[in-house]
């Protein structure tokens, strides 16, 4: 009888392993489309999701014209001076960027010794290795420490020398710590 009921419970929670992940992924994807959806005045099923694509996609392209610069830029400008707003647009552009675009930030993977008497270590970004700017000494960096399971992160200004960098892709490494290190590198490599 224990036998049997081990039998099902082992199978059981393999199920639950696979199946959880699947499933929610598969609502999180599905009610993201609903709620756009429900934005656009039509029922038409995926009519929101395929007009926020275009819309996307066309803004995309007007941006990148020679005829759209001036105005992008004196966009830009307008948004940089405006005092509340000019503090969200600048932190959410460039966390955008920092992601996506030609101009990545998180690109340098490291591990961090948080504390010289201590073995404690976190893996991170090096952000910034010249902090001349804010009247820093040049042995001195920025490194962000990006939290499991959330968009957020600290950022620390930490000594060159307690800073290691890491032979890894940073979108395997992201995905190993946004995971809280169940992803496994071997895993994501595959």
């Amino acid at each position: 009888m224990k036998s049997v009921f081990s039998f099902f419970a082992k199978y059981f929670l393999r199920g639950v392993l696979f199946l959880v992940p699947v499933v929610a992924t598969i609502y999180v994807i599905i009610q993201s489309f609903v709620f756009i959806d429900s934005i656009i005045p039509y029922d038409i099923p995926g009519l929101g999701a395929l007009t926020l694509l275009g819309t996307i996609f066309t803004f995309g392209v007007l941006a990148s014209t020679v005829l759209a610069q001036p105005f992008v830029y004196w966009g830009h400008e307008l948004l940089k001076k405006a005092p509340l707003i000019q503090t969200i647009y600048t932190s959410i552009k460039d966390l955008v960027s920092a992601f996506v675009g030609t101009q990545k930030k998180f690109d340098r993977p490291v591990l961090v010794k948080l504390n010289p008497d201590s073995e404690l270590r976190k893996i991170g970004f090096l952000t910034s290795d010249d902090l001349s700017e804010l009247g820093l000494p040049s042995d001195l960096v920025s490194v962000y420490l990006p939290h499991s399971y959330a968009f957020s992160g600290n950022l620390f200004v930490v000594p060159i020398s307690q800073v290691t960098p890491l032979d890894a892709k940073p979108a395997d490494v992201m995905k190993y710590i946004v995971s809280g290190g169940v992803t496994k590198m071997s895993e994501i490599k595959d």
